[in-house]
C-alpha cells in the first residue's frame, strides 16, 4: 500500500460529538484533545512521516467567549502535556500559526515543547494554532515586502518556492492527503497554499470516534486515486516540478 507521507486533518465534530451525549461542547473539546495521541501513534505506526493538525483557526476566535477561554486553556494544557508524550513517541513537534494572540506563557509553553523536541527522529507532528491560511500567505507578503525595500530579496528572485520559504509551514512538505472529520466538505481557511495537489477525503465520523481504522479507510481511499499534477502521473512529479 502506498503511504502518504503527509497527512493533514481538519478536526471537526467535537461539539456536536458532545451534544449527541447531552453533554456541553467542552466536553467534546476535551475528549478531541485526548484523541490526538492515539491518531499520532496510529499514524507512526502506518508508516506517516508528517501528521498536521487544525486546532485552533483565526475565526475560531468569533465563538462564544467562554468557549473559546476554555479552548485556550485546553490547548496550553495539552502542549504541555506533550512534552512528555514527544519524549515518549520520539515525536518532533511544531506549532504554526500566527502566535503573536496567545498570552506569553502560552508561547513560552511552545517554544519549550519546540525545543525540547527538535532532535527527536518519529513522527513529525505539526499543530495549527491561530492559524488561518489567508492570514498565513499576507503574513508572508508583509514580509517578502520588507525584504525587498531592505535589498534583502530581489523582485526577481520570487518565485513558488522563495514564496514557501516564507510560509510556515517552509520546513515541511506539502500534504499528500487532507482528511476532515464529521461531514463537512470546505477547506475552512487551511493550508490552501500547500493543498494545490493533495486528495480529499470527508468522512462523517466526528473526530473524537477518528481512530487507527478510521485513518486506514483514508489511506485506502487515497490508495484509489489516479494521482496527477498538471496531467502528469505522480512518478514524474519530482522530475518536472509541476
Amino acid at each position: 500500500m502506498n503511504i502518504p507521507k503527509h497527512v493533514a486533518i481538519i478536526l471537526d465534530g467535537n461539539g456536536r460529538w458532545a451534544k449527541k451525549r447531552g453533554m456541553p461542547r467542552n466536553y467534546g473539546h476535551t475528549a478531541g484533545a485526548k484523541n490526538v495521541e492515539p491518531v499520532c501513534r496510529a499514524a507512526d505506526e502506518l508508516g506517516i512521516k508528517y501528521l498536521t493538525l487544525y486546532a485552533f483557526s483565526t475565526e475560531n476566535w468569533n465563538r462564544p467567549p467562554k468557549e473559546v477561554d476554555a479552548l485556550m486553556k485546553l490547548l496550553e494544557s495539552y502542549l504541555k502535556n506533550c512534552i512528555k508524550t514527544a519524549e515518549k513517541n520520539h515525536m518532533r513537534v511544531r506549532v504554526i500559526g500566527d502566535l503573536s494572540r496567545l498570552s506569553p506563557r502560552f508561547q513560552e509553553k511552545i517554544r519549550e515543547l519546540e525545543l525540547c523536541s527538535k532532535t527527536n527522529d518519529g513522527l513529525n507532528l505539526t499543530i495549527a494554532i491561530n492559524y488561518g491560511s489567508r492570514d498565513e500567505m499576507l503574513r508572508a507578503v508583509r514580509r517578502i515586502a520588507a525584504d525587498c525595500k531592505e535589498g534583502k530579496l530581489n523582485e526577481a528572485e520570487i518565485d513558488e518556492a522563495r514564496f514557501s520559504s516564507y510560509l510556515d509551514t517552509w520546513e515541511l512538505p506539502d500534504p499528500d492527503l487532507l482528511i476532515r472529520t464529521s461531514g463537512e466538505q470546505r477547506l475552512s481557511n487551511y493550508l490552501l497554499w500547500q493543498l494545490a495537489y493533495s486528495e480529499f477525503y470527508f468522512t462523517d465520523v466526528p473526530w473524537p470516534d477518528f481512530h487507527k481504522k478510521e485513518l486506514e479507510l483514508a489511506i485506502e481511499a487515497y490508495n484509489k486515486r489516479d494521482r496527477r499534477y498538471g496531467a502528469l502521473k505522480e512518478e514524474k512529479q519530482e522530475e518536472y516540478h509541476v
